[in-house]
């Protein structure tokens, strides 16, 4: 027995960080959006105990220290089963880029074994384990294309204001490490309070809700961030910003022609990564 599950990519249009909690999280707010950019997450129940994570390709984190392992671990145990799991990704994300693979994955793997074992788990019991394992895993298992998250990620509250749009995004190739991101934030105010948006009415609406308080931190130290940015704007996007703690940079278009043709532009010459893609 097994399942397949898509498993999309996300990027923050807005990253507020409110303060660093007691234990070591930050409390954030969150206006986050799942793109059709996914990877293909196959979960199989096999004899034993063993879980196994492969990803042709691509070299894991060994054993258990992958989230897609430690999903398929702790939802063994919450549940009670002592069946093993195989479980094969086929990776198109790219890795430590600020668009929320690794945990996608692992709300995938969550997903396909309550399906597999029927455990009959509600989305809310889902997204009470999915956040042991990561902040973003919530998210991905709410079922919406856009949630305002709070708390820190596993707050949501779907957000259906998203107009029609289009999204380049562009990733320099190397990875950048949330915890140093975090680490090097350095808060020097709290917001008392960061509200819900608007729903904007047009794409420059949009644009102007684009904030990332990580964005500083990590192009401090590369500062690819900000030439992706202008090269973005330059070939049309209303709007550009990092993806989570990055390096990932995305811009803004009005139609697919717009975002192909661009995506195309920036990938020419430059070694970049680059997607055209919408939210799903």
């Amino acid at each position: 027995m097994q399942r397949t599950i898509l498993a999309p990519a996300k990027v923050n249009l807005i990253l507020d960080v409110l303060g660093q909690r007691p234990d070591g999280y930050h409390d954030v707010a969150m206006l986050m959006v799942r793109l059709s950019l996914h990877d293909r997450v196959t979960v199989a129940l096999v004899p034993g105990g063993e879980i196994t994570v492969a990803c042709p390709g691509l070299e894991l984190a060994a054993g258990e220290q992958n989230i897609a392992a430690r999903a398929a671990r702790l939802f063994l145990d919450h549940t009670g089963n002592r069946c093993g799991v195989a479980v094969v990704i086929d990776k198109q994300i790219p890795a430590a880029a600020g668009l929320g693979g690794g945990s996608s994955d692992a709300a995938a793997v969550l997903l396909a074994l309550n399906d597999l074992l029927g455990a009959g788990l509600s989305r809310g019991e889902l997204q009470a384990l999915g956040v042991r394992l990561g902040a973003d895993v919530p998210f991905f298992l709410c079922g919406a294309t856009a949630a305002w998250a709070t708390g820190i990620g596993e707050r949501l509250e779907p957000w259906p204001g998203l107009p029609p749009c289009h999204l380049v995004l562009v990733n320099p190739r190397f990875a950048v490490s949330t915890a140093w991101v975090y680490q090097n934030l350095g808060l020097t105010h709290r917001r008392h309070m960061s509200k819900i948006p608007r729903f904007p009415e047009k794409m420059a609406d949009l644009a102007l809700l684009l904030r990332n308080d990580l964005e500083a931190v990590t192009s401090s130290r590369h500062p690819e961030i900000a030439e992706i940015k202008r090269r973005l704007t330059a070939a049309g996007a209303c709007g550009a910003l990092m993806s989570g703690s990055g390096p990932t940079v995305f811009g803004v278009f009005a139609g697919p022609a717009a975002a192909a043709a661009a995506a195309a532009q920036l990938a020419s010459g430059t070694g970049w990564w680059t997607a055209a893609v919408s939210p799903v």
